[in-house]
């Protein structure tokens, strides 16, 4: 009998986690990141993360989704000419600011094996990202596709080593 209660506790206990995914950091699971956190986390991507927080766009990035976020590194912000990310960070470039990150993000999840397939892509801002598969990799606009699939709750993020630029910025 103990073992038939034990077995049903078991299963129920099991259930419960997998009908709510991870489940909450209060019923003692590891709540899965969102795009926001997971980037944090990665400790490249500060200076992401301070411009989506200059630009307002934290709430949009943590929200339902799904998002692919074609997300340049630091070492990236840091290859733009000297003085670009200090004048894009200024409150009154906030609407250019926005267009620069918003160029990075394309609505739905779209893993690398979809990109493969794709020659563009229409950003959230709402110019279209030129797609280019090659046997040296994948590029969107000028930019190399470094790391593809990195998974979170509300999409995917594949990282890249530049910044790349709508065609008014």
């Amino acid at each position: 009998m103990r073992y038939l209660i034990a077995t049903v506790l078991s299963v129920a206990f099991a259930a419960t986690a997998i009908a709510g995914g991870y489940g909450e950091k209060s019923k003692g699971y590891a709540k899965k990141k969102d795009i926001v956190e997971t980037a944090v986390a990665a400790g490249s991507f500060n200076t992401l993360a301070a411009a989506l927080t200059a630009a307002g766009l934290v709430d949009t990035l943590q929200g339902e989704g799904p998002f692919t976020v074609f997300a340049p590194t630091d070492e990236a912000f840091a290859a733009l000419p000297e003085g670009t990310v200090e004048n894009l960070l200024k409150p009154e470039n906030i609407d250019q600011l926005r267009a620069v990150l918003t160029y990075h993000v394309v609505a739905g999840k779209v893993k690398a094996a979809d990109v493969v397939n794709l020659t563009e892509a229409t950003s959230v801002q709402g110019d279209t990202i030129a797609i280019t598969v090659a046997d040296s990799g994948v590029k969107v606009d000028q930019a190399n596709v470094i790391t593809t699939d990195v998974m979170a709750s509300n999409g995917v993020i594949h990282v890249i080593d530049q910044v790349i630029l709508p065609a008014e910025s």
